[in-house]
């Protein structure tokens, strides 16, 4: 079993940010606080839900594409 941080101060789908996965538990500062996940759980591409103790992962979202060919990109630069 691996720990993860969660952030209750990152909302996510309904319930918790997972901010870190770790072998072990440490003190972190409040509201942070961690809980046993199993070895899966990655950080930031699972969500934690308090209402059941469920880690969830985060949907990934479908790419635009136009054209029917290419995937539309922001921030790339043609030189």
């Amino acid at each position: 079993m691996s720990f993860a941080l969660i952030s209750p101060i990152e909302p996510r789908e309904g319930g918790y940010r997972v901010a870190e996965v770790a072998a072990q538990s440490f003190e972190v500062a409040p509201p942070f606080f961690w809980v046993e996940c199993p070895d899966y759980v990655v950080a930031d591409e699972y969500w934690y839900n308090p209402e059941n103790g469920e880690f969830v992962p985060v949907p990934v979202p479908e790419p635009i594409v136009t054209n029917g060919q290419q995937p539309i990109t922001t921030g790339t630069q043609t030189l």
